[in-house]
């Protein structure tokens, strides 16, 4: 068996997805995601230019000689875009494996550690009051797990909460839109959010909460410290994590799960939060490190410090890569939660997928591969429109993290 030819299949409908489809010279053919939230055109010419043309004629079921040609081989190692185009090839070639099986991907795993995976979704309101709305609503729903945002008194705009009640998109058209940001009115307005939604629902459901990279270490480390009245599952991407041993910080001052990792590239940005247990949670997506191979290195790795995973789910993972994970969440023995925000329903249509959300879990049948298709000439109708997530400016009109 050959490959005999990759394709890159750009589409938006309603946001950007790249995919690549492996297809063999016996007809069979596996999927792989490749999207990078606002570098999207980026992978493609990667994959296009620099990956395809090595491929074409290689055994698709040699998955680990090729994850290790296109990695060690190339002397630019790593980075998002290079390591999204390897997940890209790695989950293709898993999806034809499980295919030529005839078994899904989590059998050839080593089969299921679970039966479903419990998974959170996005409660999120402008003020505290539709953010209790939100929760309601999501328990309603059959959320067990829910991650609460809301906007700030003070702030005309938080990332995380949209402009209307309900579901949002993190990428918005156009070039990156610019927002303020303020760390001491969010540290003094994060606590009480909590207060009210716990006095609200109670402690039964778990509750989560994103930072999203805004704070100093000692600034997440009095967050932190905060919120553990409230019993929270994690507080999410407290600080930039380029520097591993700031979590050191954090660490010594609140008993607050920590989870972090959804724009790491490998194991070697999370090797020192891992060996040295200062995080709780792994974050890092299999379309953005190196697809089921790697990943699989990082929970083993993980599994070893009693590190769960907790994989980045927004709307920047195509179906395709929802499938992959879902598949390694049935299989991963230190699975701890999936996130999960719906996608559109042309995205679904675009991309039919097996996985289902039931009563706070996704569940998926036994069938071969990843279990998800791509439609070509409904994704041919949306082409590539150029969308940012924001950029975040401090009052004074400086820079801040993202």
């Amino acid at each position: 068996m050959k490959i005999e030819r990759i394709q890159t299949i750009v589409t938006c409908p309603g946001r950007n997805f790249v995919t690549v489809k492996v297809m063999t010279d016996q007809g069979v053919y596996g999927l792989g995601d490749a999207t990078l939230n606002g570098r999207e055109l980026a992978v493609s010419a990667y994959l296009d230019a620099h990956v395809i043309p090595c491929l074409i004629g290689r055994d698709p079921r040699c998955i680990e000689d090729i994850w290790q040609y296109l990695y060690r081989g190339a002397y630019w190692r790593r980075g998002p875009v290079t390591m999204t185009a390897i997940a890209a090839i790695d989950m293709a070639l898993w999806d034809i494996l499980g295919k030529l099986a005839n078994m899904p991907v989590y059998q050839l795993l080593g089969g299921k550690s679970r039966q479903r995976l419990l998974v959170y979704g996005h409660a999120n309101g402008r003020d505290h009051e539709e953010a209790v709305d939100a929760v309601h609503r999501h328990i309603a729903e059959g959320f067990k797990a829910i991650r609460v945002q809301s906007g700030v008194p003070g702030l005309s705009k938080v990332y995380g909460v949209g402009k209307q009640p309900g579901h949002y998109e993190p990428a918005e058209k156009g070039l990156p839109p610019e927002e303020p940001w303020d760390t001491a009115l969010y540290l003094r307005h994060t606590p009480e959010l909590f207060r009210k939604v716990r006095d609200a629902i109670g402690f039964e459901p778990h509750l989560l909460h994103d930072a999203h990279h805004r704070l100093t270490p000692i600034e997440a480390a009095r967050l932190g410290k905060a919120l553990e009245p409230f019993s929270l599952f994690w507080l999410e991407d407290a600080t930039p994590a380029e520097d591993q041993d700031a979590f050191r910080l954090i660490r010594q001052h609140t008993t607050t799960p920590l989870a972090v990792g959804e724009v790491f590239n490998s194991i070697w940005d999370c090797k020192d939060l891992i060996g040295n247990q200062l995080i709780d949670f792994i974050r890092t997506t299999i379309v953005h490190a190196g697809g089921i191979t790697h990943v699989r290195r990082i929970a083993d790795f993980a599994a070893m410090h009693q590190v769960r995973t907790g994989f980045h789910g927004a709307t920047d993972l195509s179906p395709v890569c929802m499938a992959a994970a879902v598949n390694f969440g049935l299989w991963a023995p230190n699975f701890g939660i999936q996130e999960l925000m719906p996608h559109n329903a042309l995205t679904d249509e675009v991309f039919p997928h097996n996985y289902r959300f039931e009563d706070g879990y996704l569940v998926m049948d036994e069938v071969p591969g990843l279990g998800v298709e791509i439609d070509e000439a409904l994704a041919a109708r949306y082409p590539y429109e150029r969308a940012y997530l924001p950029v975040a400016r401090l009052r004074d009109g400086s820079m801040w993290n993202w």
